[in-house]
């Protein structure tokens, strides 16, 4: 049986919406934020841009 969580993240994907975990995005050789789109060298663990950091 599905638990609510797993019906509601299912109605969001459906719509187009990510629900995994945030994580940095891949730009060539370089780390990207989810969030504002900044470039980062792979070595990054924060964005200098917006202050996000992964979970």
């Amino acid at each position: 049986m599905a638990t609510n969580g797993d019906v509601f993240d299912e109605f969001l994907e459906q719509r187009g919406h990510r629900t995994e975990a945030p994580s940095w995005d891949q730009a060539y050789n370089k780390k990207q934020c989810p969030e504002c789109m900044g470039l980062h060298d792979v070595a990054a663990t924060e964005c200098s841009v917006c202050g996000w950091t992964p979970n």
